[in-house]
């Protein structure tokens, strides 16, 4: 049996696993879709495991619901910072998390976590139009040590989301895949938000997603460099700081633990 913590991050869901003694040699790759299963699992958007590291506090590996490894998760690292605090793996406040996409600062406070996640890699407005089935869009990529590309609509709620989210994720223009984002912008300091997110479909909620979003608005005038967004499971607070630096403030919560044996999930 492997012992988890069910955890959400604005609706953002994850089975957080603790590999630091034990199951470090279980291919989760492979067990990811039958344990993130919503019918037959556990239910989630992906695993997050507690591991070593060599050159932080802890590592932490992320595998998508269809069992994908991206290099990050915003909402993931919230959720796993509050996990090593709870669970008593550390009783610092900040704590340094190697990621796959470098180490990150998490700030645990009474309400919520801060994440300092660094500067954006690249953001820069795509070239052509991006046509995706009967539409072009005006794109923005924007890395934040995974890819995004974030799209502004006039109406959220009157864009087809679900038609067009897979089509921009699978676009030829990123080989690799992308995280797509669907944003509106409400006010200077607001800007509502959906994302179809790369190796897990339409999520509630997506960190790095909010954070992009926030540079892609930012760099054409929308908006200025703080901002809420809502999400359809929360709202995250994000700031561009002058330095280039992205700090990213939102909920993590412990839903349940339990124990399940990977070996008797349908698949």
């Amino acid at each position: 049996m492997i012992p988890f913590t069910k955890m959400q991050g604005a609706g953002n869901d994850f089975i957080v696993i603790d590999c630091l003694d034990a199951f470090g040699v279980l291919d989760f790759g492979a067990i990811a879709p039958a344990l993130c299963d919503r019918h037959f699992g556990v239910g989630a958007d992906g695993l997050l495991l507690v591991l070593p590291s060599e050159v932080a506090d802890f590592r932490m590996r992320v595998i998508n619901a269809d069992g994908s490894e991206p290099e990050m998760c915003g909402n993931g690292l919230r959720c796993f910072a509050r996990y090593l605090h709870d669970a008593g793996l550390s009783d610092a406040l900040t704590l340094r998390i190697e990621t796959g996409a470098g180490v990150l600062k998490a700030e645990v406070l009474e309400t919520g976590v801060r994440l300092d996640m660094g500067a954006p890699r690249m953001a820069e407005r795509l070239l052509e139009p991006l046509v995706a089935g009967d539409a072009s869009f005006e794109a923005t990529a924007v890395s934040m040590g995974n890819p995004h590309c974030v799209v502004f609509v006039e109406d959220l709620d009157a864009f087809d989301f679900e038609k067009y989210g897979p089509l921009v994720e699978a676009h030829p223009a990123f080989p690799r895949r992308t995280n797509a984002e669907f944003a509106q912008v409400l006010a200077p300091d607001r800007i509502r938000l959906k994302v179809y997110e790369r190796g897990v479909g339409p999520t509630l909620a997506c960190g790095t997603g909010a954070c992009a979003t926030l540079v892609a608005a930012a760099m054409s005038g929308r908006t200025g460099r703080e901002a809420r967004i809502d999400l359809p499971g929360g709202t995250l607070s994000i700031r561009w700081d002058e330095d280039g630096r992205i700090l990213m403030t939102g909920p993590a919560r412990v839903v349940f633990t339990g124990a399940v044996d990977p070996l008797r999930l349908r698949r």
